[in-house]
């Protein structure tokens, strides 16, 4: 399914966060949005999602959702958004509570997601025996539950370690590589984005504008091969010149509140 933003700015009140965003996300493709800290990366997310109405311009689906599909558009969050006082499958089973679906198939739906996320040992378990690898496979499970045609990620893996962040991508990858559900993906980590994406939409400080749409030339399988890294390198150079001097104005705009004493 296709997720087209067109016109798309918004403002809090008297404070313009994004101005005129558009953006068309291909069906089956991973496209990451970065930019400088308040570029309204996770607020043109919230929007794309159905959480925020834009103070102008709209988002509309085009294409048909994936058969099973039951929320066409589905959040991961980076904070894992975890019931303490229900268990692994209870946590996934919570995407279903508004879905009239009989016993049996709400049984098989959470089962078929834990076992894609690893966790069929662990359906008993409860969020603080886990580990925050674990914690977000619970989340990213408790998204494939509804069987999505858009994936809405939000700096998903910036709260984990490195190696763990390592693993999660590597798994996310693989269940993409089956599924190829659309997905857009909020990120501050250069890395992340290149090891993920098929195109990498780079927003300006606030308030956010598209400056660039940058493809990533190289193919998933090849983007860690020694061969491959001197364009990986080159990518990478050219994202962080976009936003090199707009990080380091965002940062000053941001502190200077602080400074001042407002």
């Amino acid at each position: 399914m296709e997720l087209l933003v067109e016109g798309v700015s918004h403002a809090y009140g008297a404070l313009p966060v994004l101005e005129g965003i558009d953006l068309a996300v291909r069906p089956g493709e991973i496209l990451s949005l970065i930019g400088p800290s308040g570029s309204g990366k996770s607020t043109l997310l919230g929007i794309m999602g159905g959480l925020l109405r834009p103070y102008a311009g709209r988002v509309s689906t085009r294409g048909r959702p994936p058969a099973g599909c039951l929320n066409p558009l589905t959040y991961v969050f980076q904070d894992f958004a975890l019931l303490p006082w229900r268990s692994v499958a209870g946590n996934v089973s919570l995407a279903l509570d508004h879905h009239r679906l009989p016993a049996g198939e709400r049984r098989e739906r959470v089962a078929d997601a834990l076992a894609r996320m690893g966790l069929a040992d662990f359906a008993a378990a409860f969020p603080r025996q886990l580990s925050g690898g674990m914690r977000q496979r619970v989340g990213i499970a408790r998204a494939l539950v509804v069987r999505p045609a858009v994936l809405l990620l939000d700096e998903p893996l910036s709260a984990l370690d490195a190696q763990t962040r390592d693993l999660l991508t590597e798994e996310f990858l693989a269940i993409w590589q089956r599924e190829r559900t659309t997905a857009v993906h909020v990120t501050h980590n250069l890395g992340e984005a290149l090891r993920l994406a098929d195109r990498i939409a780079v927003l300006s400080r606030r308030p956010g504008r598209v400056r660039e749409i940058l493809p990533v030339d190289v193919p998933r399988e090849e983007r860690s091969a020694a061969a491959r890294a001197g364009r990986i390198a080159e990518l990478h150079a050219h994202l962080w010149a976009l936003l090199r001097d707009e990080a380091r104005a965002a940062d000053l705009e941001l502190a200077e509140p602080a400074r001042g004493g407002r």
